[in-house]
């Protein structure tokens, strides 16, 4: 599941994923601009901002309600908060011919969304079948669980769970049969026992939550929208860093990257990392970055 931990007043939250390097690669400067698209419960956002000691030129976004309340402090240091989702804040700051020096995206759902139960992300502890990063938004994942298809469940769990095709086939199929769901709990242990064998580390219904989060928020589709919006909002010289937790969100980050480097002359963007730092060699303590990938671009 994709997952970034923030430090709000819990201090055992207080892991920013990739923070360090983070920084190193953003190199913030004093008096530097700064965006962060999700900004979350702003712990990059506070180590950046106290590097640029420039509250005033940092604009933080969050379609959060509750992670908009604990960027309150930082608003009162100076910085603008937007509360709305990244996609539609990026096409208004790029309307108003808005440019910066740093851009931070990182694509987790943060520690306390998870660890809230009524917000219904995770399968450990039971709430509402609900998963929406905006709680003001219409669909539900209950809405895809108790409403979908047989062949659209299988379709999401395949193609944003990348879970194998014989278990999403069983899990669907398992889904149709037991409806209406009500709790995390409830769908978590019919996977559970729709699983074969044991199992270790990972749930067996890890992939199927990850898909529903990801249908019911349209995470792919608000990624392919922002990318192309990032060299629109830099400066000259400003670096983009985009944080994402699975393979097919580093996908297109890696590709659009990839296609912005080697349009020749029209060429925005110069990639700096090669290749994504990964949240295990960086965040020993932090096991819920493990599988954060890091890609960070200049703007030429």
């Amino acid at each position: 599941m994709s997952i970034k931990a923030h430090p709000p007043h819990n201090h055992a939250l207080h892991v920013p994923v990739l923070l360090d390097r983070t920084l190193e690669l953003l190199r913030p400067q004093t008096g530097e601009s700064y965006l962060d698209l999700t900004a979350g419960y702003g712990g990059h956002a506070s180590a950046v901002i106290e590097r640029t000691q420039n509250p005033l030129g940092a604009v933080l976004v969050d379609r959060d309600e509750n992670a908009i309340k604990e960027l309150q402090a930082l608003q009162d240091k100076g910085a603008k908060l937007l509360h709305t989702d990244f996609v539609t804040a990026a096409k208004q700051l790029v309307e108003q011919n808005e440019r910066f020096s740093m851009i931070l995206v990182d694509l987790g759902v943060s520690s306390p969304q998870l660890d809230r139960a009524e917000r219904g992300f995770s399968f450990s502890k039971d709430g509402p079948l609900d998963m929406r990063m905006d709680p003001s938004a219409k669909k539900s994942a209950s809405v895809i669980v108790n409403r979908a298809s047989e062949d659209d469940l299988y379709r999401i769990i395949v193609e944003y769970g990348e879970e194998s095709r014989g278990f999403a086939r069983r899990i669907a199929h398992a889904i149709v049969r037991n409806r209406p769901f009500d709790t995390t709990k409830q769908l978590a242990d019919l996977i559970l026992s729709e699983h074969y064998g044991k199992w270790q580390r990972i749930h067996p219904a890890t992939r199927t939550f990850q898909a529903l989060r990801i249908a019911t928020n349209d995470e792919l589709g608000q990624v392919e929208e922002i990318l192309p919006l990032l060299p629109k909002l830099l400066q000259k010289g400003g670096r983009v860093a985009v944080i994402s937790f699975h393979s097919l969100e580093d996908r297109l980050v890696k590709r659009y990257f990839k296609e912005e480097s080697q349009s020749g002359l029209e060429a925005e963007l110069e990639i700096v990392t090669k290749k994504p730092d990964e949240g295990s060699l960086y965040d020993v303590h932090n096991p819920r970055s493990r599988s954060a990938k890091l890609r960070v671009a200049v703007k030429k």
